[in-house]
């Protein structure tokens, strides 16, 4: 016995053709309720009572569609993604096969032809906790969310590094990018200045709880409690909200994702292993993934503010620091005694608080008052060599009892109270 399968609209039909054949209906009233003209009744009707209700089964039904894909392309292009995109989504695979390889396959066939091979899961199994997202801000430059990566970017090709992400919160479009070693302070501070310098300052930035962004241990909690990073921006007049959850920042978070699959693979097909080069390729990159996924905003109005003279961005991003100046003209910092040169404005500065610059670009200043003074080092760890005993004959009795004591205990550590400094240039502090 064969069974046939039948559409509903095949059903419909067949009790439309056994009224007809059995004289319920006529062949005009047949024709309305079918929406078919006279003559093609009678057809169907002939062959109904030839046939019986098999003759009303569509005959390409198990048969393959005339329009689908050769069984050799798609061959070739499952073996292209197994080969050199076996990570890659349908969506991203099939760009590439189009603009690589010139074979052009639609993205939900490539998607349908990677789940039979296993090379894609479905969403219900890729599926997590769901989280009820937030409405988008209305206006560019309203929140601007700010967030570290720490990935390997550049996988065996290169170190470990981090990533900067500046998203605009009403849109989702990469407002900037940028390869550091870390997320220090100092790294925020250079990625930072170049955002507002090529966009200007927002309103506000939302970050989440790293040390760089808010002051997390009550034992650290003097003066105003902000960072020094807080303490720049207040300074620039732009406020900055830490956020309670990762969720919360979703849209950064999920960008990062986006980019650890994307980014990750775009610069593998580029060749690209350094940091240099990769925030070279960055601004390529962003235009075209804010081409393809960026949103228009509600309000087309930006709240960008320009930057005016009054906005120091070399003063703002520095990292300071207060000392009392000693009766001999001198202060510590990170380890190293500084020597004020004497004159009647330091003799004045005596017993006062002064404050420790420190710039990105290694520079350090000792001001009081807003005034630079000048000043020489000498750097408690590093270690004092015979040469410089006999060199300094005012000093050689002192140098030698420190190279003493130096040789007879480990060495020592910078203050873990000063910056980290892997992402400041040509200073002149030693590392790890």
């Amino acid at each position: 016995m064969t069974l046939h399968i039948m559409s509903d609209k095949e059903l419909a039909r067949l009790e439309v053709l056994r009224d007809l054949t059995s004289g319920r209906l006529t062949a005009s009233a047949a024709a309305e309720l079918l929406g078919l003209e006279r003559r093609q009744v009678q057809r169907l009707a002939k062959a109904y009572q030839d046939q019986g209700a098999t003759a009303l089964v569509s005959k390409k039904r198990g048969r393959p569609s005339n329009r689908q894909m050769p069984e050799s392309l798609k061959a070739q292009a499952l073996e292209l993604i197994k080969a050199r995109y076996a990570d890659f989504g349908p969506t991203l695979a099939a760009e590439k096969l189009r603009e690589v390889h010139g074979i052009t396959i639609g993205r939900e066939t490539l998607r349908l032809w990677m789940l039979e091979a296993g090379l894609w899961a479905d969403r219900q199994k890729r599926r997590g906790r769901v989280y009820q997202p937030r409405y988008r801000r209305e206006c560019v430059g309203e929140l601007i969310q700010v967030d570290g990566s720490e990935h390997w970017w550049f996988e065996d090709r290169g170190p470990q590094c981090t990533l900067l992400v500046f998203i605009e919160d009403a849109t989702s479009r990469l407002m900037h990018l940028q390869f550091v070693q870390s997320e220090s302070t100092f790294a925020y501070f250079n990625a930072t200045q170049r955002y507002l310098e090529q966009h200007g300052k927002p309103v506000a930035f939302y970050t989440d709880k790293h040390a760089v962004f808010r002051v997390n241990k009550p034992a650290g909690l003097h003066g105003d409690g902000m960072t020094q990073f807080g303490r720049a921006l207040k300074a620039l007049t732009i406020e900055i909200i830490c956020a309670n959850s990762s969720q919360a920042k979703g849209r950064v978070e999920r960008a990062n994702k986006t980019l650890q699959d994307r980014l990750v693979k775009e610069l593998r097909l580029a060749g690209i292993s350094t940091m240099e080069a990769g925030n070279a390729f960055l601004p390529a990159f962003m235009a075209d993934y804010n081409k393809r996924f960026a949103k228009a905003p509600f309000n087309d109005k930006d709240l960008h503010r320009p930057m005016t003279p009054r906005d120091r961005l070399d003063e703002a991003f520095t990292w300071r620091a207060e000392r009392t100046l000693s009766q001999s003209l001198t202060l510590q910092y990170d380890n190293i005694l500084f020597m004020i040169e004497p004159s009647e404005f330091a003799q004045a500065a005596i017993g006062c608080r002064v404050e420790v610059v420190d710039f990105p670009d290694g520079r350090l200043e000792v001001r009081y008052k807003g005034r630079s003074m000048p000043y020489r080092t000498f750097d408690k760890l590093r270690r004092v060599t015979e040469p410089a005993v006999l060199e300094n004959k005012r000093l050689g009795g002192l140098l030698t009892l420190i190279r003493q004591s130096q040789q007879s205990e480990p060495p020592g550590k910078r203050t873990s109270k000063a910056p980290k400094r892997r992402d400041q240039s040509k200073h002149m502090f030693s590392v790890g």
